[in-house]
């Protein structure tokens, strides 16, 4: 079946405007609860969000659509993704729903879906809400079997908890000074909280929603705030979390980035030592940068590879038996305590693992050294300019170019109108000239269709 509604991360666009309309949240509440309703007992939801205005636009919305076909909702208020997820396991829900778009800015917003086993929908599973959405075929509940709605008062607590529990015995976080960026979003009292509960002296940062603020100059796509303040308040490290707290991007304590390759090859040699890691190695995306590969090669580990999305490395995890997976952006899944990428969690093994050595973060991050790797975001207003001949003929070139030095990902976002052009290697004016060169016929190609609104560089 095709989809149209959902993307590579749930539904997502601008807020009040379609998709994410209240009249499309409530009906895919109702078409979503409509199939999860299986069996006698009183099926439930759990819906978390985090702290955009439009928050309190979706969460009523979605509340009436599963209201109306007889299930019961559990609200939790802000929380981080995977805090959702973990409760919709932990309540034995039949389903549970983040409202928010990730990393994106205030004006946008999205709608995440988990199954009563606390991870992503598939494909399938979506495309079936979405046939029902358009159709309208679900069944409204009769009066006297409408669902009720309640606030869970204890989701903060049971989160925290949970979250401790992933920090290993008897390590602790004594004596470690830590910059916590919360990006204004769901994770804004529950990260801090738990950092200080295990002993860390905390400086917080990003922790003030506004409903406007989310992501805003902060957060793990703006790391520049986190990094000086570590310098300045002369800490061991930073954390920064994005809006819904399922990615991390760190700092060492020179204010140095650690991306979440540099996490995942940490986590990785870390749990291999200890004989923890599973699978052999490690799961990422095509836009993992292949010195991370190299460098997994070179302790004996592979890195297999996916399509872009957290989703699709938790597939292959479950399907060939990986215990840690992940993304660049910093989606860090690792399922011996979560389901989905856990931002929160990924930083305290990377803490664990600077607590087993006692050493500075930058002796222990820096495991390789990134190839140059340049990305361009090519924004178009729909169509397919990469089905152009110029478009195609500039990509067989740069392959050619580039050869076994290099790589090179085309392909479109699952989550903003752009095409993303990324390519790297050991030659970086190569890598850079290969870029511009598909990038510049795509954007060819998306004027000749009157499609083009620009090009950005990343």
């Amino acid at each position: 079946m095709t989809r149209t509604l959902f993307g590579t991360d749930g539904i997502r666009g601008v807020a009040n405007r379609e998709p994410m309309t209240a009249e499309t949240a409530m009906r895919v509440g109702a078409a979503a609860g409509s199939l999860f309703v299986r069996g006698d007992h009183r099926h439930r939801v759990v819906i978390g969000k985090d702290t955009r205005l439009s928050g309190y636009l979706f969460e009523p919305a979605l509340t009436a659509g599963f209201v109306s076909v007889g299930m019961d909702v559990i609200l939790v208020g802000p929380m981080p993704t995977p805090a959702v997820a973990m409760l919709t396991r932990a309540l034995r829900a039949d389903l549970g729903v983040m409202i928010s778009a990730s990393h994106n800015l205030f004006a946008d917003n999205g709608i995440k879906l988990f199954g009563p086993d606390g991870y992503k929908l598939s494909d399938e599973t979506e495309a079936r809400i979405e046939a029902a959405v358009e159709t309208g075929t679900h069944g409204l509940a009769a009066p006297g079997a409408l669902g009720r709605a309640r606030r869970l008062e204890d989701a903060e607590g049971r989160y925290i908890e949970f979250a401790k529990t992933s920090f290993p015995q008897p390590l602790g976080l004594e004596g470690r000074r830590i910059v916590i960026d919360c990006a204004h979003g769901a994770a804004y009292k529950v990260a801090p909280t738990v950092l200080w509960e295990l002993g860390a002296e905390v400086i917080t940062i990003g922790a003030e929603p506004d409903g406007f603020n989310i992501n805003k100059g902060c957060g793990s796509t703006d790391t520049a705030l986190l990094a000086r303040t570590v310098v300045e308040r002369n800490a061991d490290i930073g954390i920064a979390l994005d809006g819904d707290a399922d990615r991390v991007v760190m700092c060492d304590e020179n204010g140095a980035v650690i991306d979440g390759d540099h996490i995942m090859a940490l986590i990785a040699s870390s749990w291999a030592d200890g004989g923890r890691l599973e699978g052999g190695g490690v799961v990422a995306t095509v836009m993992s940068n292949l010195g991370l590969e190299r460098y997994l090669a070179g302790i004996g580990l592979v890195l297999a590879r996916t399509r872009v999305g957290d989703r699709y490395v938790v597939e292959h995890m479950r399907a060939h038996g990986f215990n840690l997976g992940g993304e660049q952006s910093g989606h860090i899944v690792m399922s011996d305590h979560a389901t989905t990428g856990d931002g929160l969690i990924a930083a305290l093994q990377t803490l664990a693992a600077l607590a087993a050595t006692g050493r500075r973060a930058s002796d222990v991050t820096a495991l390789f050294a990134p190839l140059p790797q340049v990305l361009r975001n090519v924004r178009v207003g729909g169509g397919d300019p990469l089905e152009s001949e110029r478009a195609r003929a500039a990509i067989a070139e740069g392959n050619a170019r580039l050869g076994e030095a290099g790589r090179l990902v085309i392909r479109k976002s699952g989550t903003e109108p752009v095409i993303r052009v990324m390519a790297e290697g050991d030659d970086e004016g190569l890598v850079s000239a290969v870029v511009d060169d598909i990038a510049a016929a795509v954007v060819e190609a998306a004027r000749g269709a009157g499609e083009h609104t620009g090009a950005q560089a990343q």
